[in-house]
């Protein structure tokens, strides 16, 4: 066997790439021996003597079977985790995108006039002490908000109509007083 050494470094040369990747035709030996220049390893490559093999082909296939088949919840038992329960999802990303809902939940609450500024920053501050854990238990406490001042409200008017009736009677008392001392001096 000859040794085409130097007609493979050439031609890896020549064609850019690496020696693994030229192919020298075993049939025509005795013509790639004679080839000791680049001018000649070009000639070779046009007369179709010398090679350059395509890539290695990496096949993606298995790994996207297998993804698709860990987005269906197949190979991730315990037997397959590594981290931790909070390496693999971290419970502050829970509560962050938990918080993210929760808050916007009040922004548009707030927007849409259902909820006053005070009782928006009231819910803001409990939504970031961790006091909601949902948007229901979130939207309960927004009813039972809203139900407790509408109370609040109510017994405030009767207060006020209470007041004002109170008023008007002692107004009347000693209207009614003042004419009874006026009348006996007539």
């Amino acid at each position: 066997m000859v040794s085409l050494k130097l007609q493979k470094r050439l031609a890896a040369s020549v064609l850019k790439c690496g020696q693994r990747k030229i192919w020298l035709d075993p049939n025509e030996v005795s013509e790639i021996t004679l080839a000791n220049s680049r001018q000649n390893i070009r000639k070779l490559v046009k007369d179709g003597f010398v090679l350059k093999k395509p890539n290695v082909i990496h096949s993606r296939s298995r790994v996207k079977a297998r993804l698709a088949a860990k987005s269906k919840g197949r190979h991730t038992g315990f037997g397959k985790r590594r981290g931790t329960r909070d390496a693999r999802l971290p419970i502050k990303v829970l509560f962050m995108r938990r918080l993210r809902i929760l808050r916007r939940m009040i922004r548009k609450y707030r927007d849409a006039k259902k909820i006053d500024k005070h009782t928006y920053h009231r819910l803001y501050l409990a939504t970031k002490g961790n006091k909601y854990k949902t948007k229901r238990q979130l939207m309960e406490a927004v009813h039972k908000l809203k139900a407790e001042k509408a109370a609040e409200k109510a017994l405030k008017d009767l207060a006020d109509q209470k007041k004002a009736r109170a008023k008007a009677q002692r107004a009347r008392k000693e209207e009614k007083a003042r004419q009874a001392a006026a009348s006996p001096e007539e």
